[in-house]
């Protein structure tokens, strides 16, 4: 009787392996961070892979990869490698995958989208549906949208109100094209760099400011090198999470349905981060009701403030003085982008 117990229970191991072989799943679903696990970014990676785990019953192990360990810190190879099937999934910035989705550039446009209710209408408009279909199309699955946030300027020299202000300013940005127009036209002197470089660059002042969300700033101290911050929303940075195509493809059904679930939930968690506390309670809400979470830093702009920082946030006339400016940029990039892309984000928003 013993042997054969012991015969049965072989035999069943056996089985599970081979169920689990014929299925295809892979031990591990390496996914692309270009941030660490800290930031809100980060977090919504860590989200995402424990819902697939819980979603799927343990049947889809996702393990993120932060700091772009995988490409060796070369982000904006990010979407490339998913679609080579050398990465399996990613959740990344609409900035990191405009080189290969030049139509993710739509979200960048200087003073576009300015608020949440225009960038929301855009990302499930015909718009975030065309970023996607063009995703598609170079073999990379989307799933879902997650957030970085409005991008906002600090600096050392000077409380920015007016293009005037920003002449002569030193101004480290990303290496997409577009920003690069961007600040040159408002008069800065746009340097592409690494953060860690940046960093140093603030301490010896060789560069005089940067841009990034608030949900970036505040984790990497920014009130230690700036003292002034103006909140512009001058562009945005949407994330997306995605999958190489030909493996989704060839997952069942139910496991699609169960990760797109995870997806579409980690990403409502990620963006409730990016965005508490810069409208009104509706983002602290849905992570105390929906996610039993609650910020550590409820108020940003306070909480900049506190620290010593000048916070300004740029009045409506203000705003249409920057974007009065930065027109011819504008218009150059809604041609690169194409027309009828940026037609589409117009009717989103009833334009």
């Amino acid at each position: 009787m013993m042997r054969k117990a012991v015969a049965f229970a072989v035999v069943a191991i056996l089985m599970t392996a081979l169920s689990a072989g014929a299925a295809g799943f892979k031990k591990e679903y390496k996914m692309q961070v270009t941030v660490g696990p800290k930031l809100y970014w980060g977090m919504g990676a860590t989200k995402f892979a424990e819902l697939v785990g819980e979603k799927t019953n343990g049947q889809i192990n996702v393990k993120p990869y932060f700091g772009s360990a995988l490409l060796k810190g070369a982000q904006l190879k990010s979407s490339q490698m998913v679609a080579k099937g050398v990465i399996d999934c990613a959740i990344d910035s609409t900035i990191n995958i405009s080189p290969v989705i030049p139509e993710a550039n739509i979200f960048h446009l200087p003073f576009f989208l300015n608020d949440f209710e225009t960038l929301d209408k855009v990302k499930y408009g015909q718009a975030g549906e065309a970023v996607f279909a063009a995703m598609r199309a170079k073999r990379i699955e989307p799933l879902a949208w997650a957030e970085n946030g409005f991008r906002q300027l600090t600096n050392s020299k000077v409380a920015v109100r007016t293009p005037a202000d920003m002449k002569g300013l030193r101004i480290r940005v990303v290496g997409n094209p577009l920003f690069i127009d961007t600040f040159r036209q408002l008069g800065a002197d746009p340097v592409n760099m690494n953060w860690g470089d940046a960093v140093a660059g603030f301490q010896q002042g060789v560069v005089d400011g940067q841009e990034n969300p608030v949900g970036v700033l505040i984790p990497i101290q920014i009130y230690q090198y700036h003292k002034y911050a103006t909140m512009w929303n001058y562009l945005v940075d949407p994330l997306i999470i995605y999958w190489n195509q030909q493996e989704w493809n060839g997952f069942p059904e139910e496991i699609q349905n169960a990760i797109m679930e995870a997806a579409n939930e980690a990403g409502r968690f990620e963006t409730a981060l990016s965005r508490a506390g810069l409208d009104g309670d509706v983002s602290l809400n849905i992570l105390k009701n929906e996610f039993n979470y609650t910020m550590e830093v409820p108020d940003p702009i306070a909480f900049l403030e506190s620290k010593g920082m000048e916070v300004h946030m740029l009045t409506d006339e203000e705003r249409a003085a920057f974007a009065e400016v930065t027109r011819p940029v504008y218009d150059k990039w809604v041609k690169e982008i194409g027309t009828d892309l940026y037609e589409k984000a117009k009717a989103d928003i009833g334009q």
